[in-house]
Parts: structure tokens; C-alpha cells; sequence
């Protein structure tokens, strides 16, 4: 029979003193110049004595020009050692193993604090609004992360710290490479499970080479992305076993991304079999328990009873429980469970509980999942600056701030402040203008042709599409001449079909009620503003086409299109 109580040996040599984990939360509590100060300290000094087997820190990045949220502390060399130090000693001053969590963000990476391009294995964008979209890492960029792991898990082991975790779920750069949907490389690195593997395998392997044997590598790693054609459990059972086959202490099971966040715990329907075990990735760590063979599991996410914890760990599912959220509002959660002085652990449910009808609404839901986030970071904030945290503390009282602080971006789902540059206000600003074409001015211009309404200089353009290869029509305004036509690319290199040009100069104007096929060539040297104004219908509006450009803060390019046949 094995109890919570009992210590869990490790391939690396060490003992857990027990069976429960501070799982990751990413505090938020980093200097500007990403290091660790004594916020990190105090909170981590409650947590080192809340009776733990385990501590594992927040995101700590293998690169500061890639950050996945404000107040990351990233390790790239041993500049920061002290302060590293520091911290190792204020959490295992109370008898409780420190790991560092160390992460890459990919195409994750915050816009408000990443200035650099977001990196990824594939140039393909996030769902998320209000994220740029990454370009593709390079052979060598890829090598370059691998070694920075190596790097910071030697700093780790310097500052005193017992382990470190990979990050290897939730959407961030492993993760990535992991899944087909963000992973459609044809190389070394991709193109099949097994080669979308290698990234995290070597950088398992990177590690190694640069830590003792007696110091402990985990991993958290998904159960599945929860998106159709993403990272599928049995894709992630495959890549437990070749971990285990590296010698992993540890295997944190997880789930989900941020646009997929099922590590969140707010599905739409719970399993019978979830609510009576209480852990929403129980089911899938009982499938790899044989899979993993004698590397440890671990199981995050959902847990809240002694009884509950107690029965996964006795029937041998998993290997250690996680604490979450939980801990953020209960420093000493695992010293109260296991002395018995509470049962269950009972945070608050965080939710602006709107009525049923505004509920369904998904930007709503969305900033529910992201106020969940933020109300538990306060509390972090809470315990670093040396208070207590504040389980009653008002759900409304933080949608306030973030309302507040980041405007109707707060209504996203990330956990990070939305951007606020001048570039990202402009592209806001595009998907507005672009919505608006899409479901009023493009079906309005269609709907006037089909009964026969037209204007002399709106017609369509029908190009390839760069994603699915099929034709795309939208609405432009063409100034035709005897050997082609001009138009303006209002939004140039942002707009859908100046980047299906790029790709495929194969073009269809409507001229009429035939359509003429040419080759179309966008022309960024070409003076737009000089060209707009030759498309005014009357004179006296000619001088308004620089200010209209400005008003809709757009980067407009000149389109010449070519016809085969000179004839009209």
C-alpha cells in the first residue's frame, strides 16, 4: 500500500519526501532585467515550508529575447547566479526539492514583451488574437535552443536547485514540435511522429551533458493538444516511452494549449469517471502507467480530497499528485492534507457567473478562463510582497483591473497583457476594417451586382488561395486602361489577397459581366498616393486619398494586372 506520506525514489538517486507537488504556476515576479528577486524569494520561502514533496518553479526561459508573459525570469548564463542562489535556498530552507521549470514560448511568446519576431517550428499562426505570427526556426536556431536548455540546467544545478522540469505542454515550443498542426516541417525535425520527437528528446539529451547524475529531470508533457489534428494520445504515449527510455525522473501529465485549455479544467462536459476521481488526466495516466514502466508519474490538474489523492496514488496510477491553482490560495495545502487538518482543499470557483445567456457568448468565456488566471496570479503577487493570500478576495474586483489595465483585449484567453504598441493597435485596427468587409461591404457590393447595380470602379478579383488553393473573390476597385487594369491593395502585405499575389500572380478581374484573366504584380515602388488619386471619380476629391491612408493607419501598395489579350 503506498500512502501521500511515503518518499519517491528517483532513477537520479534522489527521494521526494512525499507525495504531493507544487505543480508550475508562472508568478510573474521577474525583474525587468529577468532575473529572480525577494518577491520570488518570500513566496517561494511559504511554499518550502507547506509541507510539498516537490516544488516546481513557475516558466523560467532559456532565452530572454523570447519571453511568454511580463515578469519571466530567463537563465542564459550564470549572470544572475546570486539571485538564482538566493531563491534555491528561500524554498529548500524547509526540507522541500526546488525544480526549475525551464520553457521556450515559440509562437507563444509575448508581444508586449518580446520584441523580436515569435519563433516556431512552422510559420503558422496561433488562434489567439493579437498574436503575430512566428516564422520558421532555421537548423541552426533549432541547435541554439537545444544547447540554451543544456546552459540554463547547468546555471540551475550551480544555484543549488535539486532539478529542473522541461515544459513540454500547453502549447509552448516543445509542444510545438510535437504536434502536426504547428509542426509541418519536412526535414529532420518534422514530417512525422517520430522526427516531430527528436527536439524534446535532444534536449533531454542536452541537459544531460551538462548536469550531474544525481541532479533530476522531469518533464511535463500533454496527454493531448484537444484540437482536431493536433497531438494525439497516442502519439503522446509513444513519446513517454522513448523518454523513459532516456531515463526521466519524473512525468508530469498535462493537457491542452491556450487555445485548446484543457488544463484549465473548464470543459464543456466531465466524464462520470473524472468527477468521481476528481483529475482530469487520471484516465490517460492509468494507459501509460505500463508504457512508462518504472519512471514515476505525476497528475496535475483537478485534484482537491485526501481521498481522492490518496486512491490515485494507492492504486498505483500515478506516482505523486499535483497542486495547482489550489496552492496559490493554500501555501500549506500539502502539510494540511497530510496532518489531517482539512479533507479537501476548497478554493473559490473564479467567475463573473453571468446569466446563462451571456454565458454561451465566447469572448465571455474566454475572459472568464483568463480572470480564473489573473485572480490566482494575485494571489501570488499577494504572498511575494509579503501579505497572506486572500481566498475572498472579489472576482469583479479583478475583471476591474484587467478591464482597466488592457482594455477589450482582456477578453482573450491568453494569460498575458494584451499589446499595446502602436503596430499592434494598427493590426487591431486591420481585423476590424477586415471584418468589416467581409460581412458588410463585400456581401453589399455582391448583393448590388446580382440586380444589376454597379459603379465604375468596383468590380471583383478572384485570386488562389496560399492555404487551401481555392479561389477567393473579394470586392476591389479597378481602374482599367487598354493594356490592363490598377488597383489598390489597401492593407498591402496585410491583406489576404495582396499575400495570395505574392504566392500566385495567376489572377480573374471581373470587367462587366466577363472576367479576363492576366498576371498581377505588386509594385511597392510605386507611388500609391499619386495612383489613388487618379481613381476619384471627380477632381475635387483627388487630394483626399493621402489622408484617407492615414486615417485608416493602412500600408498600401500599387497592383498592376496584365491582361494576355489587349482587346476589351
Amino acid at each position: 500500500m503506498t500512502t501521500l506520506h511515503d518518499a519517491l525514489p528517483l532513477a537520479c538517486g534522489q527521494a521526494l519526501p512525499n507525495r504531493i507537488m507544487k505543480s508550475a504556476l508562472s508568478e510573474g515576479l521577474g525583474t525587468p532585467d529577468r532575473r529572480p528577486d525577494e518577491r520570488l524569494e518570500r513566496l517561494f520561502r511559504r511554499w518550502g515550508a507547506g509541507g510539498f514533496g516537490l516544488l516546481v518553479t513557475g516558466n523560467v526561459m532559456v532565452d530572454g529575447r523570447h519571453l511568454g508573459e511580463p515578469g519571466n525570469v530567463a537563465i542564459e548564463d550564470d549572470r544572475h547566479l546570486d539571485a538564482l542562489t538566493r531563491w534555491a535556498k528561500a524554498g529548500k530552507d524547509g526540507g522541500t526539492p526546488v525544480w526549475v521549470q525551464l520553457n521556450h514560448p515559440g509562437r507563444q511568446a509575448n508581444p508586449l514583451v518580446t520584441r523580436n519576431r515569435p519563433v516556431a517550428p512552422s510559420a503558422i499562426a496561433l488562434t489567439i488574437p493579437g498574436l503575430p505570427a512566428p516564422r520558421a526556426l532555421t537548423e541552426d536556431e533549432i541547435v541554439d535552443i537545444i544547447a540554451r536548455f543544456g546552459t540554463a540546467a547547468r546555471v540551475v544545478e550551480a544555484a543549488g536547485f535539486d532539478g529542473v522540469q522541461i515544459h513540454g505542454a500547453h502549447g509552448y515550443l516543445v509542444s510545438q514540435f510535437l504536434s502536426p498542426l504547428s509542426n509541418q516541417r519536412t526535414d529532420a525535425w518534422g514530417g512525422d511522429p517520430e522526427r516531430r520527437a527528436r527536439f524534446v528528446l535532444e534536449v533531454v539529451r542536452s541537459i544531460r551533458a551538462q548536469v550531474s547524475p544525481g541532479f533530476a529531470l522531469g518533464i511535463k508533457l500533454n496527454s493531448a493538444d484537444f484540437q482536431r489534428g493536433g497531438f494525439t494520445e497516442e502519439e503522446s504515449q509513444t513519446v513517454i516511452a522513448r523518454l523513459a527510455a532516456e531515463a526521466v525522473d519524473l512525468i508530469e501529465i498535462s493537457g491542452g494549449s491556450y487555445e485548446s485549455p484543457a488544463m484549465m479544467g473548464r470543459p464543456q462536459t466531465v466524464g462520470a469517471s473524472t468527477r468521481a476521481r476528481e483529475a482530469y488526466f487520471l484516465d490517460y495516466a492509468e494507459t501509460v502507467r505500463r508504457i512508462a514502466g518504472a519512471t514515476p508519474i505525476a497528475v496535475t490538474g483537478g485534484f482537491r480530497s485526501r481521498a481522492a489523492m490518496s486512491e490515485a496514488v494507492d492504486s498505483g496510477i500515478c506516482d505523486m499528485v499535483g497542486l495547482g491553482r489550489p496552492a496559490a490560495v493554500f501555501p500549506t495545502a500539502a502539510a494540511d492534507l497530510l496532518t489531517g487538518a482539512t479533507d479537501a482543499l476548497r478554493p473559490p470557483q473564479i467567475s463573473l457567473n453571468l446569466p446563462p445567456r451571456l454565458g454561451t457568448n465566447s469572448n465571455l468565456k474566454a475572459f472568464d478562463g483568463a480572470l480564473d488566471l489573473q485572480w490566482h496570479t494575485d494571489q501570488l503577487h499577494l504572498i511575494g510582497s509579503g501579505a497572506d493570500p486572500d481566498p475572498a478576495r472579489s472576482p469583479w474586483r479583478t475583471a476591474v483591473m484587467m478591464v482597466r489595465h488592457h482594455g477589450v483585449d482582456a477578453f482573450r484567453s491568453k494569460r498575458s497583457p494584451a499589446p499595446s504598441s502602436p503596430a499592434d493597435r494598427a493590426a487591431r485596427k486591420f481585423r476590424r476594417e477586415r471584418a468589416l468587409g467581409r460581412y458588410i461591404m463585400n456581401p453589399t457590393v455582391r448583393a448590388l451586382d446580382r440586380i444589376g447595380v454597379r459603379t465604375a470602379l468596383a468590380t471583383e478579383i478572384e485570386t488562389i488561395g496560399r492555404k487551401s488553393g481555392q479561389p477567393r473573390r473579394v470586392p476591389v476597385s479597378v481602374l482599367f486602361d487598354e493594356d490592363g487594369a490598377w488597383m489598390i491593395c489597401q492593407h498591402g502585405m496585410r491583406s489576404g489577397w495582396g499575400l495570395n499575389i505574392s504566392a500566385n500572380p495567376e489572377v480573374r478581374v471581373r470587367q462587366g459581366d466577363r472576367w479576363r484573366t492576366g498576371t498581377a504584380v505588386l509594385l511597392p515602388e510605386d507611388n500609391v498616393v499619386a495612383r489613388a488619386r487618379t481613381f476619384a471619380p471627380h477632381p475635387l476629391l483627388a487630394p483626399l486619398a493621402r489622408s484617407m491612408f492615414a486615417v485608416l493607419e493602412t500600408t498600401p501598395i500599387s497592383v498592376r494586372v496584365t491582361f494576355p489579350d489587349s482587346s476589351r
